[in-house]
């Protein structure tokens, strides 16, 4: 992929886009994929980077959806499986199973979660990927050294997807671009553009590297932008009453030791209704995540200290070794948007469904919904965006479309000890990811400072240097960054890592 290519693309394109998407997290990157599979030409537009919202923050999950049962969500459970055995399957260099358990503390536990834990694979159908079983304390202690011993029964064992939310949002990205789809960004949608029946025909939007504008015809717009959905709905009609309710959802990452194995773990029952997982990430230990329910949406949101302070007690309880604030070696959040009809609604009652809307305008506007899914809401959205504008019919083919990731880099200079990432992983985040900042390489290209805070600000001013050299930047520019990184990568307590050279 490459950014001034595409750029100069679009000013060479005469004809109207059958699909212009905005935003580019996973359902905006997903749509672009199945509308240009189909052989539609596709532009896809993104206000930031890729996946700077939600779509990075995940808890890195492809999964069904445990605690959906208990809220009765059958149909979204039985879709969510769906789709996670078709990733298993179309993208097996990125997603993988993962085994997970379930602590029990008493023998009730053990036939209660074993039930409904029996449920979930059964809804799996000919979907599943593995069989669930109940462990003996003994074998659960085994395969969770770290866990908390006094009083346990046992568990129950299940099987899930995991991946890397980032890497593979630019592997889908890349398939979208091999399929001729051009995708941008750091371009702003800035308005709709309408016929003079009152239909949308087009889409302005500003290059936020250059301040330069564009106008663009397209026959179909797809409103992909996440929580930021509400917003472009305003640009087509300023009226629109919101769809949307936010709940911010976080994460904390600590060292291995935490839980020194392959295994993962589903804490069942948290004070705030949700499960709490604690799973093994590329070579630490993720855990998460809150349901705290905000007013507006954050491009960069911050995990609150109350949210930190129930994530480290709620999995204080079932660890042996309780981690406290030391011992966190980064936090993210992320926000997720929730359709809700109803005012005041608890967040985390809201059905993480998804659903389109179709305004006067003929905006065809997909939210909702989960990762696991994002493939469904494409396919639903295109073929939406393709009935509103009259377009020809094709049949979607990404239920059976491989998404391959590129090989990784052969040794070379190290970032940072702590990290297996490289220089010439830097250059190829610029060269052929469209990495622009050192923020890109830093939180979504790599996940260096999802994973390490402090060691991700002392291989900032090398990453910054890299940057620079491959656009041609100046030494303000870098100067800029330094500033950037350091206020991106604040502690809870708000203090500001240092850098060395």
């Amino acid at each position: 992929m490459d950014r001034n290519k595409n750029l100069k693309f679009v000013r060479e394109h005469n004809e109207p886009w059958d699909v212009v998407v905005i935003g580019g997290g996973a359902t905006g990157a997903g749509c672009a994929l199945d509308a240009a599979s189909r052989g539609f030409s596709v532009l896809l537009l993104e206000q930031h980077d890729f996946g700077k919202g939600t779509s990075s923050r995940s808890t890195k999950l492809i999964h069904g959806g445990v605690r959906y049962l208990k809220q009765g969500n059958i149909s979204l459970v039985r879709e969510a499986l769906r789709e996670r055995a078709l990733l298993l399957k179309n993208a097996p260099d990125a997603i993988h199973i993962r085994e997970f358990i379930i602590p029990c503390y008493s023998i009730w536990q053990k036939l209660l979660y074993g039930a409904g834990i029996a449920v979930y694979t059964l809804l799996a159908g000919r979907h599943g990927i593995g069989h669930s079983r109940i462990l003996s304390r003994e074998e659960t202690l085994r395969r969770l050294p770290t866990l908390e011993p006094e009083g346990l029964s046992g568990g129950v064992l299940y099987h899930d997807g995991q991946f890397d939310d980032a890497r593979f949002l630019i592997d889908l990205l890349r398939a979208a671009n091999s399929h001729d789809a051009v995708v941008l960004n750091y371009c702003k949608a800035a308005s709709v553009i309408k016929d003079e029946t009152g239909r949308i025909n087009g889409v302005e939007f500003i290059d936020e590297e250059t301040g330069d504008r564009f106008a663009v015809a397209a026959r179909s717009v797809i409103n992909a932008a996440g929580v930021f959905s509400d917003s472009v709905r305003r640009m087509s009609n300023d009226t629109a009453p919101p769809l949307l309710a936010y709940a911010q959802g976080i994460h904390i990452v600590l060292d291995r030791k935490f839980l020194p194995t392959d295994d993962a773990m589903m804490i069942p029952k948290t004070a705030d209704g949700r499960v709490l997982f604690c799973i093994p990430w590329h070579g630490r230990v993720l855990v998460g995540t809150t349901d705290t329910a905000i007013e507006r949406p954050e491009l960069e949101p911050r995990a609150l200290g109350r949210e930190i302070d129930f994530v480290l007690e709620t999995a204080g309880q079932y660890l042996a070794n309780k981690p406290t604030r030391a011992d966190i070696l980064s936090t993210f959040a992320g926000i997720r948007p929730l359709i809700s009809r109803k005012a005041g609604a608890k967040t985390s009652s809201l059905s993480r469904g998804h659903e389109l809307f179709v305004d006067n305008s003929g905006l065809v506007t997909i939210t909702g919904g989960k990762w696991t899914t994002y493939r469904q809401m494409a396919e639903d959205a295109v073929d939406k965006a393709i009935e509103v504008a009259g377009l020809e019919r094709r049949k979607c083919i990404t239920s059976t479309l491989r998404i391959d990731a590129p090989p990784a880099n052969g040794p070379g200079t190290r970032l940072h000890p702590k990290f297996e990432y490289t220089h010439e992983d830097v250059v190829r985040a610029v060269r052929e990811e469209m990495a622009r900042t050192a923020e890109d390489v830093l939180f979504r290209r790599t996940r260096m400072a999802y994973l390490d805070q402090n060691a991700a600000a002392e291989a900032a001013p090398a990453v910054i240097e890299i940057v620079k050299n491959e656009l041609g930047k100046d030494d303000a520019w870098s100067k800029a960054q330094l500033v950037e990184i350091a206020n991106l990568l604040k502690t809870p307590s708000g203090a500001v890592p240092n850098f060395h050279d």
